[in-house]
């Protein structure tokens, strides 16, 4: 392939040659093994940095790909290497019988990974029968210890204590690891960066600190409550002292630290202060059936249409490899290079 993919009639990306058979890999040589499925555009939540409060417009029902459509997707991947699968949102436990969707990719023999990002709210009602479908492992988004904080930042009161038992109910399930996320902001959240990462003494999670990623909806936060991971790091080694570790099981572009001794790990995301573009195993399949090759930008392929007109999705995924751009262009505080994206909630985070 060569040329300009075109959306709008504006060049937006070029299209290198990809190996036309055998594993996927990109342009620039990534091999690509992990899809992220965002299951629903749909949200119980409404955090600062992700929507805007008063959400967005929803897809429709006829929009959203179906459980068995989602499935055949993956097993036409996982037929040209895909290894891993991490279900998303929006929230992804809003959608009815999602253990039903988890079985159906467990039962492609290539898939050798299946976890779930979620909020926790729903997490302690599904926890067992997400885990006996076949789910390894769950990240939860947590973005305080203290529950008025966690009520303020979701703009949901009472959010808080259902997260907490959400990840009681997954520790109980048996998940392992669990990977904690905190998106950390100034004058937010900020000063409790210390009091998370020493946790991971005593309790076996793997807390990671996340950058904010700016958003249509979210340039405020993106552009006055920035902190850095050198930052946040900073305020973890108030506690003690920190050793580079390999971190857990996972699929993610964290780099991990570790107390001497501690049961846990700290992780760091760096999508602004630190570039890992270079490292990306991954595409995105939205809630509608768009196969992306980067969170952010506008590049996208239709997969939901020619698969319900029982159309071959091979040359689409390989097409959607030749555009996989080098690396995102995202700008703190700008919406240059998000694509047109309101909220991360859109492509499933």
């Amino acid at each position: 392939m060569s040329g300009l993919v075109q959306l709008g009639g504006v060049p937006v990306a070029p299209v290198r040659p990809v190996p036309e058979s055998g594993p996927m890999a990109d342009g620039f040589g990534r091999r690509v093994e992990y899809l992220r499925i965002s299951v629903t555009d749909k949200c119980n939540l409404r955090c600062v940095y992700c929507m805007p409060e008063e959400g967005l417009p929803w897809l429709r029902r006829d929009q959203i790909l179906r459980y068995e459509e989602i499935a055949q997707v993956v097993r036409v991947m996982a037929g040209v290497g895909l290894r891993k699968v991490r279900i998303t949102g929006g929230e992804p436990l809003v959608r009815r019988d999602l253990p039903a969707l988890v079985r159906m990719i467990r039962a492609v023999p290539q898939i050798q990974d299946v976890s779930l990002s979620t909020n926790a709210v729903l997490l302690e009602e599904h926890a067992d029968a997400l885990r006996d479908a076949g789910v390894d492992r769950v990240n939860v988004s947590l973005d305080s210890l203290r529950p008025e904080r966690i009520d303020a930042i979701s703009r949901r009161p009472g959010s808080a204590d259902a997260i907490f038992r959400g990840l009681a109910a997954a520790e109980r399930a048996g998940f392992a690891p669990i990977k904690v996320n905190c998106v950390v902001m100034r004058g937010r959240n900020d000063d409790e960066v210390a009091d998370f990462a020493a946790i991971t003494r005593e309790r076996p999670w793997h807390v990671r600190f996340i950058e904010v990623m700016p958003t249509g909806d979210n340039l405020g936060v993106s552009a006055d409550e920035f902190v850095s991971a050198d930052e946040m790091l900073q305020n973890v080694r108030t506690v003690g002292a920190l050793e580079p570790v390999g971190g857990p099981a996972g699929n993610g572009p964290a780099r991990y630290f570790a107390f001497p001794g501690a049961a846990g790990t700290v992780g760091v995301i760096t999508p602004m202060s630190h570039n890992y573009c270079e490292r990306c195993n991954r595409m995105r399949l939205t809630a509608d059936g768009q196969l992306r090759p980067c969170l952010f930008g506008g590049l996208q392929t239709n997969l939901r249409d020619p698969l319900r007109r029982g159309e071959p999705l091979e040359p689409l995924i390989r097409h959607t490899l030749a555009i996989k751009p080098e690396r995102h262009w995202l700008v703190q505080g700008s919406d240059t290079g998000s694509g047109g994206l309101r909220a991360l909630s859109q492509v499933g985070g």
